[in-house]
């Protein structure tokens, strides 16, 4: 009979062993991620815990927000957008929550 140390295997490396919080060092995201599932993680992250669900938001008050956790705002704010997790309109007047 095994016993309970030979019968536990490690768990497989998957997006949610990593928590989303390993991306970043003292508030501040340390790099994009390149790996499109990582950085989908990440971009849902950012999108529930900077941006509330029922409000418009102007391109400057998006870059504000996106400025307290990375310098590259406008790369953030285009895979957002590119995510469907920010909607605006063709004149790119406002933003709000998507999905």
């Amino acid at each position: 009979m095994p016993t309970e140390q030979q019968t536990l295997a490690p768990l497989p490396l998957t997006p949610r062993a990593h928590p989303v919080e390993a991306l970043f060092s003292h508030g501040r995201l340390v790099a994009i991620p390149r790996k499109e599932a990582r950085r989908e993680q990440l971009l849902v992250h950012l999108a529930d815990t900077l941006f509330e669900r029922e409000r418009s938001y102007t391109e400057r008050e998006v870059n504000e927000a996106l400025l307290t956790v990375h310098e590259d705002c406008s790369a953030l704010r285009r895979y957002l957008v590119v995510a469907g997790l920010l909607v605006r309109p063709r004149d790119g007047s406002s933003y709000r929550r998507g999905r």
